[in-house]
């Protein structure tokens, strides 16, 4: 075991000592709204959003981008479990502006062990073999944060599982200062 493996059992075991009546909380969520949101470890959507457990459905993946599983996840979300508005909200500063799907397909084909990124950009330091599986991937990389927020909207809008009832907002979580940025085209998008 590591040490980040045990730790993550010993604080589980202290959270369970005091779940107190968090068993009763029910499955849908008690603020009826969802948040899409980046994976990135910088943001907390329960402090920037303030949510307690078992107010919102919050789901998450690189970028915070509305690819089919997450658009999957909101269309359950809302139509399961009863949440009445969504926001989408990427931020500053993200990795997923780091590279091309280009680059990541370059990547992988030369080895599945972890690149690292320095002055000239990403760099494949491992050893291989590599794989061509991800050649068949997008990447939903992001080359302007405000364009993917609105892009990211208006996907979610154009679904045909996605009812028009269902707001939408596009914001933009600055990682300097915490502060929610609206993007209004994105909103305007989304409007219900």
């Amino acid at each position: 075991m590591t040490k980040v493996h045990d730790e993550v059992l010993k604080a589980n075991e202290a959270y369970a000592k005091s779940f107190g009546d968090k068993a009763d909380l029910p499955m849908p969520p008690a603020r009826r709204f969802a948040i899409l949101t980046c994976m990135d470890a910088r943001l907390d959507p329960a402090k920037f959003a303030g949510l307690a457990e078992g107010d919102a459905h919050v789901i998450r993946n690189a970028g915070g981008r509305a690819s089919d599983d997450a658009i999957r996840s909101l269309v359950i979300s809302h139509k399961l479990l009863g949440t009445k508005e969504w926001f989408v909200v990427h931020h500053t500063d993200c990795g997923m502006e780091t590279f091309t799907n280009e680059i990541m397909r370059d990547l992988l084909r030369q080895s599945l062990d972890t690149a690292e990124i320095g002055p000239d950009g990403w760099k494949d330091v491992g050893q291989g073999p590599g794989s061509t599986a991800g050649e068949a991937i997008d990447w939903l990389t992001i080359s302007d944060q405000a364009k993917g927020v609105a892009e990211d909207v208006a996907r979610i809008r154009a679904h045909p599982l996605v009812p028009g009832g269902v707001p939408i907002y596009g914001y933009i979580y600055d990682v300097r200062s915490g502060t929610l940025i609206e993007v209004p085209e994105a909103t305007a998008a989304g409007k219900a």
